[in-house]
């Protein structure tokens, strides 16, 4: 009888202690996710930035929802959308000099990207508020569309178009036809407005469960086809902007993926061992400051890779003919 208090007392202890052990690690790998500090995403090489690329007038026009509207950074510097066009005054060393305002001297901006909005809201953005263009203005276009279609009403609603969280893939297969004609008229749109041509650089759409899927993670409820709903947005983002060779896909989802709700499981396949942190905003659907630095890299980069359709051939004058006295 007085054998068995000693070994009570024993388990006890023992379950205190795994109890202890227990708990930080949980905390750790599930619960905290530190945001890092310093550059985040991909380099950027200084070669393409040695030199002007054209000085035809460039518009730089962002169209979309609050990632390219820039909710969730620093400061307004810090958005990508300023990124591209300039470097902030705090700008990282590895990023000095290369921005579109160095290689494009006539270069504006206008950003028509609203925050809360979905693609629904694009196109009608596009046809109240955007009018067109000059014949001599080249258009350069950024944009962010489909997340908010997915991610509203964060499943306290029945799923609707353009809110639709929550659905079953059976119930979104019209919904995402839907999309996939809108990006369509959307992009006929914004070449109607650019007579004097444009190059289109459209994001698709990351996951804030690094491709988990499960959604009580970021605190929503369980959604059992989200995953499936969510790779069907970006086939049909990327399905679109392959029939049209001025339109480029800018990789978000991959570029995101190990910073998400599991940037700390270290045994997770898109696990990123040189930058394990957090990338999104308080309010899980946006990116915070670091984000959008790895987001301008991604931009920056796919323009580079294709700014060879900015370039317009040189107009050559004809040779005026020399008065000779005869």
């Amino acid at each position: 009888m007085n054998d068995q208090k000693p070994r009570s007392r024993r388990w006890l202890i023992l379950l205190g202690v795994i109890i202890v052990a227990l708990v930080p690690t949980y905390i750790e790998f599930f619960l905290r996710r530190p945001v890092g500090e310093g550059p985040a995403g991909p380099s950027i090489s200084a070669d393409a930035f040695e030199s002007v690329w054209t000085d035809r007038k460039i518009m730089m026009l962002g169209i979309g929802d609050s990632v390219t509207r820039g909710l969730g950074a620093d400061s307004r510097s810090h958005t990508y959308f300023e990124r591209l066009q300039n470097n902030p005054a705090d700008e990282f060393a590895d990023m000095q000099g290369k921005c579109l305002a160095k290689v494009l001297p006539n270069l504006t901006a206008e950003n028509f990207a609203v925050s809360g909005s979905t693609s629904i809201d694009h196109l009608q953005t596009l046809e109240t508020q955007i009018e067109p263009y000059p014949d001599d203005v080249f258009g350069l276009v950024v944009m962010t569309t489909g997340g908010n279609d997915l991610i509203h009403s964060y499943g306290r609603r029945p799923a609707v178009e353009g809110a639709m969280y929550g659905a079953t893939l059976e119930e979104a297969l019209p919904w995402i036809a839907n999309f996939k004609t809108r990006l369509n008229t959307i992009f006929d749109g914004i070449e109607e407005r650019f007579p004097g041509g444009c190059v289109i650089y459209v994001g698709d759409i990351y996951d804030p469960t690094d491709g988990v899927g499960d959604a009580p993670s970021i605190f929503l409820p369980h959604w059992a086809d989200g995953l499936a709903i969510h790779a069907k947005y970006n086939a049909t983002i990327r399905d679109v902007a392959s029939k049209r060779d001025h339109i480029h896909v800018v990789d978000l989802y991959q570029t995101f993926l190990g910073h998400g709700s599991h940037c700390r499981q270290f045994w997770r396949a898109n696990y990123d061992i040189s930058d394990p942190h957090y990338w999104f905003y308080d309010n899980i659907e946006d990116p915070n400051d670091r984000g959008y630095d790895a987001i301008r890299r991604v931009f920056l980069n796919q323009i580079v890779a294709t700014h060879d359709q900015l370039i317009t051939k040189p107009i050559t004058a004809e040779p005026l003919a020399l008065a000779t006295n005869e």
